[in-house]
């Protein structure tokens, strides 16, 4: 008979001493000489890019090229790392990462690629890259003035608006709109490149004080309410010999870092509102070159929110006669920019912008999206930052904006009821822009099939664009008429065709 002592003994001599990890308590295998479990082992090894996936050539033509979901592919690829892991280094979501790499979604703003790159490790020595644009060939003639690779200085910023105005004309015939990679590479550019000194000590120059500044401003103020109630006209030579005066002070004025930086915030907005006379007019390519320089100016002066004004330009150009995704990647990356302002006015507006990008590109969902949130936005009313430039956001601009992606999406019908409830808050005092958004209501009211409103609108139309001079608004009455002309049968349209066609006549030979 065994006793009881014995087999206990007996027991604990045959187990084997229990050891816990050190980091989560666990139980370690006996086969496992280490302190910690083989979980917690794999989580002590952060992921990380190595070295040697930062020399692959693809990954530096794509840090040049300033394509981030290519870089990033690339650099799992090369890596060996997951999305889940690019995760951990860089704090974007796994879904995030997903659309970057296959195009949905693009990277934007200072913070967002900083953070992105610091995260993934880039190697200081190839931080350059990103001052080098990827160029075509087909784009190898772009004059210095406008790379977006050239630094951002006081200097090449005055050397881009001048050959925006026409001061400094080298290579003339190279001036064609930039495109694709050109105006991303401006964008992204922008919103990255580190500030400049801005100050200068000229002993004959002009000495630039507040009230000097104060008057510049008013006078780029009283343009801009002229353009919104009788159209640019004449308005691009006035503005363009405003803006050779800014050049001039900013080149010979005698001004300190503070009043040198609010030059270049009035220079910056000068150059929008010259750039934007000048598309008003039909010259697109020659507003494109004072847009760019404006966005040099708005970098220069530090306001962010003047940055997002000029993006907004762009965003219009591309959704009008450039590529639409250049829209949508100015008006996104606007927004970035202006993350940490109270301004939701502005907010809204580039919001519109990047909806009609969407809708020229078909992204319905996309378009209403921002359009929803336009309108939550200009719900709010004036932040503390909205600038004072920003007037004329309210619901009747996001109601016609949301009326002309309608338009663009082929549902003329919910275009009709859009610019319907738009006309009931449109400001009567800004003709230009009303006669604008009623004659996309006509058009959208036609091709509804109701040929009796449409005739009516467009009537109104022609009553309100006497003595308004607008190559835009010329467009949009050419479009107007073009879609009545499909009507011609229904009883009304004859007389519309008849006034349009003499409307038109007038507007050539003025």
């Amino acid at each position: 008979m065994e006793c009881p002592h014995d087999l206990g003994t007996t027991g604990a001599a045959m187990k084997m001493p229990v050891r816990a990890c050190t980091k989560c308590g666990s139980p370690l295998s006996q086969y496992n000489p280490d302190l910690v479990c083989a979980p917690c082992s794999r989580l002590g090894s952060a992921p990380r890019v190595p070295d040697r996936a930062w020399r692959d050539e693809a990954v530096q033509r794509a840090l040049a090229a300033w394509d981030f979901g290519q870089l990033v592919r690339l650099l799992r690829r090369r890596s060996g790392l997951s999305q889940m892991d690019v995760r951990a280094l860089t704090g974007l979501t796994q879904s995030y990462i997903s659309d970057l790499e296959n195009g949905r979604k693009q990277l934007g703003g200072r913070d967002a690629i900083t953070d992105l790159l610091n995260g993934l490790g880039l190697p200081a020595d190839l931080r350059a890259l990103l001052l080098t644009p990827f160029i075509n060939r087909d784009q190898r003639s772009i004059p210095d003035a406008l790379d977006p690779a050239m630094p951002w200085t006081a200097d090449r910023m005055v050397a881009s608006l001048e050959v925006a105005v026409g001061g400094s004309m080298k290579r003339r015939s190279a001036l064609a709109a930039l495109s694709g990679v050109a105006i991303s590479q401006y964008v992204l550019q922008s919103a990255v490149a580190p500030a400049e000194a801005l100050a200068a000590d000229t002993r004959d120059g002009t000495p630039v004080t507040p009230l000097l500044l104060d008057t510049m401003q008013a006078t780029t103020d009283a343009l801009r309410q002229l353009d919104a109630t009788s159209g640019s006209g004449t308005l691009a030579d006035t503005a363009k010999r405003h803006l050779k005066v800014l050049l001039g002070l900013l080149k010979t004025g005698s001004y300190d870092e503070r009043m040198g930086r609010r030059l270049a915030a009035v220079t910056a907005d000068t150059a929008i509102q010259t750039g934007w006379y000048t598309f008003d007019g039909g010259k697109h390519a020659a507003a494109q070159r004072l847009f760019l320089g404006a966005l040099r100016a708005a970098h220069a002066s530090g306001d962010s929110r003047l940055h997002a004004g000029v993006l907004s330009f762009l965003a219009i150009h591309g959704y009008s006669v450039g590529d639409p995704r250049e829209a949508v990647t100015a008006a996104r990356t606007a927004r970035q920019s202006i993350s940490d302002q109270d301004a939701p006015a502005l907010h809204a507006m580039l919001l519109t912008r990047q909806a009609r990008g969407h809708a020229r590109l078909r992204e319905e969902r996309h378009a209403l999206a921002a359009l929803d949130e336009a309108e939550e936005l200009c719900a709010r009313g004036r932040g503390e930052d909205d600038p004072h430039w920003l007037y004329w956001v309210n619901r009747g601009e996001i109601l016609g904006q949301r009326g002309s992606c309608y338009l663009e999406l082929g549902r003329p019908e919910q275009a009709a009821v859009a610019f319907a409830s738009a006309r009931g808050v449109l400001s009567r005092d800004e003709v230009r822009t009303r006669a604008q958004f009623l004659s996309r209501a006509a058009t959208a009211q036609m091709r509804a099939g109701d040929a009796d409103a449409g005739c009516a609108t467009g009537q109104e139309v022609l009553s309100l664009v006497d003595g308004i001079r607008s190559a835009r608004l010329d467009e949009h009455l050419q479009a107007m008429l073009l879609e009545a002309q499909n009507m011609r049968k229904a009883g009304p349209v004859k007389a519309l065709l008849e006034q349009g066609e003499a409307v038109l006549r007038q507007r050539s030979e003025a």
